[in-house]
């Protein structure tokens, strides 16, 4: 079992249209935008994926680092507290350890939408039937 790293960051507005999160929309293999199903980052491509790790700890490191370069620009000031963000990480990592995913959502300012991402693989929990993007690649 390891995990893919996913980010998005784009306008918020983008989230509200659907076609291009689902895998049955033309552009969805091209298109950046998270998918509407945590599993489905696994049918993009592999060029999307960051980064890879066995490990939890250095997971939820990446994950906690991805989120850190944004948090100014939460919009939440709650979300902005090194408290909050360190908490999230810490549930990150417990979450890896189990081999389930981890999604991180923040709206920003400026009507933009961070989304950092741990998507487990080899197999998927509830995906079995998704392939890894690494493998044949």
């Amino acid at each position: 079992m390891h995990h893919h790293g996913y980010t998005w960051l784009g306008s918020g507005h983008d989230l509200l249209k659907d076609g291009p999160r689902r895998p049955i929309h033309p552009d969805f293999t091209r298109s950046k935008v998270v998918p509407l199903e945590l599993a489905h980052w696994l049918l993009k491509a592999p060029s999307f994926i960051q980064g890879t790790w066995t490990d939890p700890e250095p997971a939820a490191t990446w994950f906690g680092e991805r989120a850190r370069e944004h948090a100014d620009s939460f919009a939440s000031g709650y979300d902005r507290t090194p408290e909050a963000l360190s908490a999230k990480v810490r549930r990150a990592a417990e979450a890896v350890a189990g081999g389930e995913d981890v999604v991180g959502g923040w709206y920003l300012t400026g009507q933009r939408f961070l989304s950092v991402c741990l998507i487990g693989c080899g197999p998927h929990r509830l995906r079995p039937e998704i392939g890894c993007p690494q493998r044949g690649a």
